[in-house]
């Protein structure tokens, strides 16, 4: 029997077996998907076959840095936090992160399919699915994002044990320890507060128009507002976006740290700026926070159990 890509593929998907294997055990069963699956699993390359429909969204971020000019950011997820926490997983998490520092892919896919760096004879996806077998729980590299500064530096931090990992991309033609340590301080701000833009600039025609539309409806609905022209209800939208967007510019916020509680991060970063004869100027920043956007699994034990006892 001829064995098809999608044979592979949807063998793949059933097993998290690596692509070679599949297609081996395939072969060896001429085609029945079933007695495949039992090859993958006698061979020890699908113990992990029952768990990929798990969700996994606890886990890990980690970040690896090269010097001052490169950094990579992973997530890697788990179905538990306690695995989360377990040596052997951190070690795992982090070679994806020296392995996301290295690579010239640009999408998950790619990179699950290059080779993996501490052993070339696997790919990543196949060491992934090799842990998933040791470790016993669904295992899940989500993404990962590369940052190389070519007129400055980039800085790092990681927050709450890898819960988050910040990486902050800024243009200055000095970097001595005031610089970094102000960008670091940045990269906290981001961690904490979570902006979405680093200026008002770079929010989308799109984004504004989608947020007037809500804050239109807000104030129709608003008893304080009934009866007003025209032109105070758009008065009023206008005010409540640029509220809006001073809360998801980065530039815009207050700075943490502010003394008076009203030095917003422009003014922070001018002022570090003039202080170290340079002017710094903040290219890009990418924040990964574990889960984020995973709809979680909330199992009620009680119910469970109520169910099976037929109650």
């Amino acid at each position: 029997m001829a064995i098809t890509a999608a044979m592979v593929k949807e063998l793949r998907e059933m097993t998290g077996a690596g692509m070679m294997d599949c297609k081996k055990a395939l072969t060896e069963t001429n085609g029945n998907m079933d007695e495949a699956v039992e090859v993958l699993r006698k061979n020890g390359q699908a113990k992990a076959d029952h768990k990929a429909g798990r969700v996994a969204a606890e886990g890990l971020c980690r970040v690896a840095v090269d010097g001052d000019q490169k950094a990579a950011v992973v997530e890697v997820n788990s179905e538990t936090d306690f695995v989360a926490k377990n040596e052997q997983f951190q070690t795992f998490v982090e070679a994806v992160a020296k392995q996301a520092l290295a690579t010239t892919a640009t999408d998950i896919d790619a990179f699950l399919a290059e080779a993996w760096n501490e052993d070339s004879s696997k790919t990543v996806k196949e060491a992934l699915v090799e842990k998933i077998s040791v470790i016993g729980e669904n295992l899940t590299i989500r993404r990962f994002e590369k940052v190389t500064a070519e007129n400055g530096c980039v800085v790092t931090y990681t927050h709450g044990g890898g819960r988050i990992g910040v990486i902050v991309d800024a243009d200055t033609t000095v970097v001595n320890d005031a610089v970094k340590e102000a960008l670091t301080n940045l990269a906290m701000q981001i961690a904490a507060l979570y902006p979405k833009y680093v200026a008002t600039e770079d929010v989308s025609e799109e984004y504004k128009a989608h947020e007037k539309e809500i804050i239109a409806e807000q104030i129709k609905n608003d008893p304080k507002m009934e009866g007003k022209t025209e032109k105070v209800i758009e008065g009023a939208i206008i005010g409540r976006l640029n509220k809006e967007l001073k809360e998801v510019c980065l530039l815009e916020q207050v700075y943490v740290k502010a003394e008076d509680g009203k030095q917003t991060v422009k003014q922070y970063l001018d002022a570090v700026s003039k202080a170290n004869g340079t002017q710094i100027t903040i290219k890009k920043f990418v924040r990964f926070e574990t889960g984020e956007g995973i709809e979680k699994k909330v199992d009620d034990f009680a119910a469970e159990v109520a169910a099976q006892a037929g109650m």
